[in-house]
């Protein structure tokens, strides 16, 4: 049986942003993901510009997507709108500055050629009724730029499809793609919201292969791919992450940082000028420089529970040390704060949480 032709294209509904309203997150869908984004468990290397045409046509859509085992009907009336014949279409537009918020017309163009070549073919798919549905393009088709301030775009029933119906979905901020400027951070984000609660552990050659990086050695891949990534998600996202290695073994184990902002809100002033006091000890008593104090200085300011960890391994530091007759200020910068990791694992290694997830300690270097 021969392809329908390229160009016949059935346009069955239109998408149109409604208002300004900027969401606060949007719902991933699994198989999109899994398809678009990790084919093959490597992770595309899509444009931040097109990143957030992906965020927007979600954000636009939204009120549209469903679990089927929620809504089984909307699954049939998904069919009968979508899957009923070869090239259905919906159209949509974006205002350009949603892509582009410095005004740059050429950053918008791209984004959009990107997205009309980058997996460019024909997909199949069964409908309800078990007929094949056949659907020729990218993610979209025919972008159409206007100077006016939007652009038109075609999106297939096949990847509309994968955007709507969520079987499966986990929430990322939509505002990652604004807030953050780093590609790969945002892949990572949502890579991190996949993941279990307990974490992953990840061969080195594995995650080089996944967010196409090259790094030798496990050390390299922690120290200047994950903890760049870990501080953009700090700061920008409610999900992010502890890691370590061990050999060529990387250990990830994500956490929520909102109790972090919740924790900041609910500090008094005394609080953080007592938190303050006690960073300036540390950094003069065990010479701590600028580059060293700043994940210690971030676990120790930002996190109750962190807070509370570091005091009792720092007692116990100061323990250790009188019963072997030596003076704590022995270890200074970094000798120290490696002491303090090691007693920081040991002692988390005790509580209910690191029976739970043993690879979520505090990391402090």
């Amino acid at each position: 049986m021969a392809f329908p032709e390229k160009h016949l294209r059935l346009i069955r509904k239109e998408f149109e942003s409604k208002n300004d309203t900027i969401p606060e997150r949007i719902r991933l869908g699994n198989h999109f993901v899994d398809d678009f984004i990790f084919e093959d468990q490597e992770a595309a290397d899509i444009p931040i510009n097109a990143l957030r045409v992906i965020f927007n046509i979600i954000s636009i859509i939204s009120s549209e997507q469903f679990r089927p085992a929620d809504r089984p009907k909307r699954l049939s009336l998904f069919d009968e709108e979508f899957e009923t014949d070869n090239n259905i279409f919906a159209s949509m537009k974006i205002r350009n500055n949603k892509i582009s918020p410095s005004g740059s017309s050429k950053q918008v163009i791209d984004a959009y050629e990107f997205l009309a070549r980058f997996k460019m073919s024909w997909y199949k798919s069964i409908n309800s009724k078990g007929k094949e549905i056949k659907t020729f393009g990218g993610l979209i088709s025919v972008p159409s730029y206007d100077h006016r301030g939007y652009t038109s775009f075609l999106i297939s029933s096949y990847w509309l499809k994968k955007l709507m119906v969520i079987p499966e979905y986990n929430y990322v901020l939509y505002n990652l793609v604004y807030n953050i400027r780093n590609n790969k951070h945002i892949i990572f984000a949502i890579w991190l919201s996949k993941l279990p609660e307990k974490g992953t552990v990840v061969k080195l050659a594995s995650l080089n292969r996944k967010f196409g990086v090259n790094y030798k050695t496990a050390n390299d891949i922690c120290f200047k791919f994950l903890k760049p990534a870990r501080v953009s998600l700090n700061r920008h996202n409610n999900l992010s992450f502890n890691y370590r290695y061990k050999g060529d073994s990387i250990f990830i184990a994500p956490y929520q940082t909102r109790k972090i902002a919740d924790i900041d809100l609910s500090s008094n002033n005394g609080e953080q000028l007592e938190v303050t006091r006690r960073l300036r000890y540390f950094r003069k008593r065990y010479g701590l420089q600028e580059q060293e104090m700043t994940q210690f200085s971030y676990q120790y300011r930002h996190i109750n529970q962190t807070r509370e960890l570091i005091e009792r391994a720092f007692r116990e530091f100061i323990r250790m040390n009188r019963l072997k007759g030596i003076k704590s200020t022995e270890f200074q910068a970094k000798v120290f704060l490696n002491e303090m990791q090691d007693i920081i694992i040991a002692q988390y290694m005790k509580t209910k949480m690191g029976t739970l997830l043993p690879n979520g300690y505090p990391v402090i270097i």
